[in-house]
């Protein structure tokens, strides 16, 4: 398995079951927001609709067209146009055209952000060379859980989601069922508290 290393700007996050390559260009003064390059290859989509319920994530075409969905409103965007997607919005966005669109991308605040792209990819990477048309379920729980801050399953209430990740979590981690992910996260068994 890849293991999930620590990253610097400049380095480059490949999720190919999306088609989403991802360059990090670092943080702002302070580490108050991440900025990023999204290049989504023709007919690349986000995998699914979601949510940040704590940040704000703002879209500035730089090349190519995209289509966003906030929200039940669907915009499209090309060159120079900038989409804002408030914390808690559902949001899905794809590219539109026949060549790859480049997305400027500011995350605020950054949080774990990076980490959440990272492992989405490692995980979506193992789906693939596994041969899975769905990611594992339990592998989403632990992703769900562990970026809790950073992402929210669309129109469900967070307390619900929370309420059935945190006991399976912590299920998993006693067992050792959380060993797959863990190794594709790459790192050891996380400190999970059932009482959080």
């Amino acid at each position: 398995m890849r293991l999930i290393e620590a990253s610097s700007a400049g380095q480059v996050i490949v999720n190919p079951l999306s088609g989403e390559r991802i360059v990090i260009g670092g943080r702002a003064p302070g580490g108050g927001v991440l900025v990023w390059e999204l290049i989504l290859d023709p007919g690349g989509a986000v995998p699914s609709r979601h949510a940040h319920p704590n940040q704000e994530e703002s879209f500035t075409v730089l090349e190519g067209s995209m289509r966003f969905r906030v929200g039940r409103r669907g915009v499209d965007a090309g060159p120079g146009e900038t989409v804002r997607v408030t914390p808690g919005a559902v949001h899905h966005f794809a590219n539109l055209g026949g060549v790859p669109a480049r997305v400027s991308v500011e995350t605020r605040p950054a949080l774990d952000m990076e980490a959440m792209l990272e492992v989405a990819a490692a995980l979506a990477q193992d789906q693939q060379s596994a041969g899975r048309r769905l990611p594992r379920l339990l592998d989403l729980v632990l992703f769900m859980r562990d970026f809790r801050h950073e992402v929210a399953a669309p129109y469900l209430p967070a307390a619900l989601v929370g309420g059935a990740a945190r006991p399976l979590a912590w299920i998993a981690r006693v067992i050792g069922a959380d060993a797959h992910y863990r190794d594709v996260r790459g790192h050891g068994p996380a400190i999970v508290d059932p009482g959080e």
